[in-house]
């Protein structure tokens, strides 16, 4: 698989909620019921924070 470039990876970014925290995003994740099927991460890109699949 091939590695996506800037351009892939900043319009993945976009499309994806942004949480100011880290607790921000697992706080909305437990909300959903979701809570174990996701992790939250520290986006690079935009510098607040996304889901992702656990």
């Amino acid at each position: 698989m091939k590695k996506p470039t800037a351009h892939e990876r900043k319009h993945r970014c976009s499309r994806k909620r942004r949480y100011r925290s880290q607790g921000d995003a697992l706080d909305a994740a437990r909300l959903l019921g979701i809570e174990r099927q996701r992790k939250a991460y520290l986006c690079p890109l935009c510098g607040q924070w996304h889901l992702t699949t656990a």
